[in-house]
């Protein structure tokens, strides 16, 4: 029988619902428990894909093709299991597929309510994620703060699913206690009004997560016990650390695994395991010192390229370094201040993007780098940008460029694939979701991978055009990666370089701070060169 574990959020938003409830999946995987995870987003919108990145920051890819919330990518990092379509629901998703039932005829002429209509959905994926994971324990972050009027449905789902699985079910509340400006004096007065705001949906938190400027003290957890009717071994301080990744320690040294295992009735398979312990011991030893320039669009907000950031300092990790990344935007690259701007740095990176809002930046950072043998490492559009900098300064196409920005360019060196037209539909047309890749013998990305074939996760609609690939590798491009199935270049790379190694898909969707993926290994190996 699966456990259900719901976290919800209050008194505001951003406290770390999604990286408390990846800690607690964390936790019972190293007890030998099997682990998904799923977000519920109350917003209207089908999935965050058409959305800007600074108002949700990343979207994250799933393997099966699906444009989620950030915190996908926390939790795949955390419990280290590949989620799916069902663990990204959003409000928009569920009332599309109750008015598509209804247009269909399916209510039979009935009157379509939020009860039971739209409850019913939504406690439909929640027991379809259990039904397809096979998991033991199953983890749902309910998005937003209790009390915004868009969370009230599932809420109201989730409290439909503990009266039909009563033993099966745990509730935990994460909750800011705040301090009185200018003292350190901590008020638990908003926790309790939370709890309070959480009963009257008919949910009792069974365990009370606390996020504090200042130490929780035992008459804190007391006070806020004795208030919210919740045993003293259940309030958890989730205090501030150096790596996000000793969370999961840190509420295992306060007993949160063992107090869930026994309200659960669930019998762990050994005690804890050690190696995520060991894992964060060795992260912290980082002696060497990296500065990696990362060139974007969407600088202004760090979470835009959350995945990228974290795999840039996993690899610094295992390879015994601390990485510092430095935030470029792409619009402030001109040819006069392009040398100043990188000098200093030890490797450049240049991640997804979508759109002409500053590509020539980018293609001035892949020449830049290219030309002075500065280790890069380009993803998605990063890679399309090293093929109009090739194009452009190495061919002599000085017009080159993808028809994503220049529908009429010469040399269209990174077309549409097919006859589609985003114009028309933007919604889920892009290629998304794990893809096959061959790698080239002989390559470095061969050398790095280990293997001849590789899966990888994508999100982008623009190719490299097969007319101009020849052109390019008589010039130096070595095309090491590609997709045989439909004929596409996957990985490029130079030779004769430190390491200029670009590719089609998102490698940092998969990467894991237990297994960080190769690409950002052996590119800050490279920069420690």
């Amino acid at each position: 029988m699966t456990k259900f574990i719901f976290v919800t959020g209050g008194v505001v938003s951003g406290i770390g619902k999604g990286i408390a409830g990846a800690s607690i999946g964390r936790m019972l995987k190293n007890r030998g428990l099997k682990v998904f995870m799923q977000k519920f987003d109350p917003y209207i919108n089908i999935d965050p894909g058409t959305m800007s990145p600074y108002q949700h920051g990343e979207v994250f890819v799933t393997k099966d093709g699906a444009e989620t919330d950030l915190d996908l990518g926390h939790y795949e990092r955390f419990i280290d299991e590949e989620l799916t379509k069902v663990a990204s629901v959003t409000a928009g998703k569920i009332y599309s597929r109750v008015i598509n039932k209804e247009r269909r005829g399916d209510y039979e002429g009935g009157t379509v309510q939020v009860i039971p209509h739209i409850t019913d959905e939504i406690k439909n994926c929640v027991y379809k994620a259990a039904e397809q994971s096979k998991a033991d324990v199953v983890i749902t972050e309910i998005g937003g703060t209790v009390g915004d009027i868009e969370s009230n449905p599932f809420l109201e789902a989730i409290r439909q699913i503990h009266s039909e699985n009563q033993e099966d079910v745990l509730f935990v509340h994460t909750v800011l206690v705040p301090a009185i400006p200018g003292s350190k004096e901590l008020k638990t007065k908003p926790t309790q009004h939370s709890f309070k705001s959480l009963m009257s949906y008919g949910i009792k938190a069974d365990v009370i997560i606390t996020r504090a400027e200042y130490d929780i003290t035992d008459e804190i957890k007391e006070k806020i016990s004795l208030f919210c009717d919740v045993p003293i071994e259940a309030i958890i301080e989730s205090k501030t650390v150096d790596l996000i990744y000793e969370v999961p320690i840190v509420f295992h040294e306060q007993g949160l695994d063992n107090f869930i295992l026994d309200k659960l009735n669930l019998k762990p398979k050994h005690d804890s395991d050690r190696s995520w312990y060991n894992m964060v011991e060795e992260f912290k030893k980082a002696d060497k010192k990296v500065d990696i320039a990362l060139v974007g669009k969407y600088t202004q907000l760090h979470d835009s390229y959350i995945s990228v950031n974290q795999a840039l300092y996993d690899a610094g990790y295992v390879n015994g370094a601390d990485v510092t990344i430095h935030w470029i935007e792409s619009e402030k690259i001109t040819k006069d201040n392009v040398e100043k701007i990188f000098d200093g740095m030890d490797g450049i990176i240049v991640p997804g993007g979508f759109g002409a809002r500053g590509s020539e930046g980018m293609i001035l950072s892949s020449k830049y780098a290219r030309e002075n043998n500065i280790p890069y490492l380009g993803i998605c559009y990063g890679m399309q940008m090293v093929v109009i900098d090739l194009a452009r300064n190495v061919l002599g196409y000085e017009s080159a460029n993808t028809t994503e920005i220049d529908p009429d360019t010469k040399y269209p060196v990174i077309s549409l694939l097919d006859n589609h037209n985003p114009k028309e539909d933007i919604g889920g047309t892009l290629r998304l979701g794990d893809y096959e890749c061959s790698l080239k013998e002989g390559s470095l990305a061969h050398e790095l991978y280990g293997k001849e074939k590789i899966i990888e996760r994508h999100r982008h609609r623009y190719e490299v055009n097969n007319e101009y690939v020849k052109k390019l590798e008589e010039v130096g491009m070595v095309v090491s990666g590609r997709n045989e199935d439909l004929d596409v270049t996957e990985m490029i790379e130079l030779k004769d370089h430190k390491f200029f190694v670009a590719c089609q898909f998102h490698p940092e969707f998969k990467s894991r701070p237990n297994n960080v993926a190769v690409l950002f290994k052996g590119f800050i190996k490279a920069t420690l060169k």
